[in-house]
């Protein structure tokens, strides 16, 4: 059986004195949607951004692509073929959509720029366009379909996604997924997900793990997970 992509092992991290993680185990293999649920505050975007060594995993080990990354610094991180789409979007707002998009190309070059862009204006019409557009000026969807496709420019192996879905309409939170799915179905990307809308996530994600006050308590496949009666009372109840 072949080595996953990512792999966490007894991961802690702290900010300051207070521990968010506590001994995380969690694995994605090539080709996987995986998702992290949990309630808001429970840690998972910090268990996202410890994978990019910032804040540092304190113990454990943190494996991508072969390579022990823990100890690395944030820019090495995210030249290896990994890019992260981060909660709150955080595009530029004066500049263009277009101008967004070159950004996200910056770590690969621009040899394969047109093709590149012509993809993310596939996968998102609107971005083509709005392509004039200052990014400021777009909607939250557009703006959370920006922020994915100059993570995409920059051509990862894995993507990583931070609540995408936060303060989205349903139909556009729909539009969205639909996206990250086929991208997955497409060209096999790997996808981790860090979602608070756990009924869209789990129905995405191969494989999920439940995240509580900083420990894994949960994990197996999106649609196993989607049925324990646990899970439908903590996270699922009047949500869809």
């Amino acid at each position: 059986m072949s080595a996953p992509l990512l792999s966490l092992s007894g991961v802690t991290a702290y900010y300051g004195a207070i521990q968010a993680l506590k001994g995380v185990d969690l694995e994605v293999k090539q080709g996987e949607i995986v998702t992290l649920i949990g309630a808001n505050g429970a840690g998972k975007s910090t268990l996202m951004m410890t994978i990019c060594g910032n804040p540092r995993a304190r113990q454990g080990q943190i494996v991508y692509d072969g390579h022990d990354i823990t100890g690395l610094p944030t820019h090495r991180i995210m030249r290896m073929d990994i890019a992260q789409s981060p909660e709150g979007r955080r595009i530029f707002g004066r500049m263009s959509v277009q101008e967004n998009l070159v950004m996200g190309a910056e770590t690969v070059g621009h040899k394969n720029y047109a093709d590149d862009l012509e993809k993310i204006y596939t996968l998102f019409p609107r971005m083509k366009e709005r392509m004039h557009q200052r990014g400021g000026t777009l909607s939250g969807g557009e703006q959370q379909m920006l922020a994915i496709g100059r993570a995409l420019m920059s051509r990862p192996r894995l993507l990583m996604l931070d609540e995408p879905s936060l303060g989205l309409a349903p139909l556009v939170v729909r539009q969205i997924f639909s996206a990250i799915r086929e991208l997955n179905r497409s060209s096999g990307l790997t996808v981790l997900l860090v979602e608070q809308n756990a009924f869209q996530a789990l129905r995405l994600a191969h494989r999920g793990y439940v995240l509580v006050n900083g420990a894994i308590t949960m994990a197996g496949p999106g649609a196993e997970l989607l049925q324990r009666p646990e899970i439908r009372a903590a996270y699922l109840e009047g949500t869809h």
